[in-house]
């Protein structure tokens, strides 16, 4: 029997060790010990039913160094789930390559098509979560403040899917997460009680200030992104959790700012936190190439 593909769909879903195997993978490719073109003869297919930059650039790059061809799958540009079942589209991308990225709304598409393909599936985001931003992530705080176990993050604003995938990797890498977020976009008690199950060390607040204090990292994302309908009423809610200099001076005098851009400057961060010199959000926006490629080797073995 074959052995079964090696998805990375959502953090919660893989283990620590798993997940440090691939961040080291990413630093040693980085540094050039990823071999010589490693993933030659390998192709990947990417379906992006959202529109991208970072994610579609960082993954046709970064195959394309590890010595991988790409096809690129756009919006409208194929028959995923109108006139062609995910499941059967999983099928015959699975005779076709040897990997799949795909950026989609429902989380649940994501699951139909990995459990139908025989090659493995990446999450390149959806309205639930994000994880490869989170490696990236993470392999950033490491590179500027060294191991993340046991250090603090706090993340200002809405609950959505990035904050989902900081409370995945909290829980699984072990450091402290501390959100602020309106009551009404604030992550789900499901979520937040499977992080208590699971033994995070995760808390919430409406309470920016007291989020914030002490924090080695402080970490937020767009108000407003792909389609809100409510975009006034959201910017209004959120408006007091935006990150700016009084926010970043809660925190610790050495605290990195983050974001998984493309930020709407003036709203949930001002131009002088995100272009200051705690900011590491360029090297961030770098670290999506090298921590994907981590990824593409650890899922193609």
């Amino acid at each position: 029997m074959a052995e079964a593909p090696r998805h990375f769909l959502d953090l919660d879903r893989v283990s620590a060790a798993t997940l440090r195997h691939i961040l080291g993978l990413a630093r040693d490719i980085k540094a050039g010990g990823g071999g010589d073109k490693p993933l030659a003869g390998k192709t990947l297919a990417m379906i992006f039913e959202k529109p991208s930059t970072r994610t579609r650039v960082s993954f046709q790059v970064g195959m394309q160094q590890l010595g991988g061809a790409v096809v690129v799958i756009g919006d409208g540009e194929s028959h995923l789930g109108i006139s062609e079942t995910v499941a059967d589209t999983a099928r015959v991308l699975s005779r076709f390559v040897d990997v799949i990225v795909i950026r989609t709304d429902a989380p649940a598409k994501i699951d139909e098509l990995a459990d139908h393909a025989t090659v493995p599936v990446i999450n390149g985001l959806t309205d639930a979560s994000h994880p490869c931003q989170l490696m990236a992530d993470v392999m950033t705080f490491e590179e500027h403040r060294g191991p993340i176990m046991g250090r603090t993050v706090a993340w200002c604003g809405d609950g959505n899917n990035m904050a989902t995938s900081w409370i995945h990797a909290a829980v699984r890498l072990e450091f402290r997460l501390r959100l602020a977020c309106p009551g009404q976009f604030s992550p789900s008690p499901e979520l937040m009680d499977w992080a208590a199950a699971e033994g995070g060390d995760v808390a919430l607040s409406e309470d920016v200030g007291g989020t914030v204090a002490d924090a080695d990292c402080v970490v937020t994302d767009a108000w407003v992104s792909m389609g809100y309908p409510d975009a006034e009423a959201r910017r209004r809610l959120l408006a007091p959790y935006r990150v700016d200099e009084g926010v970043m001076a809660k925190a610790r005098p050495d605290a990195l700012f983050m974001h998984c851009l493309p930020a709407h400057r003036g709203e949930e961060v001002t131009d002088a936190v995100i272009d200051g010199p705690n900011s590491v959000v360029w090297d961030e926006a770098e670290n999506r190439l090298h921590a994907q490629k981590g990824i593409l080797t650890w899922c193609l073995g």
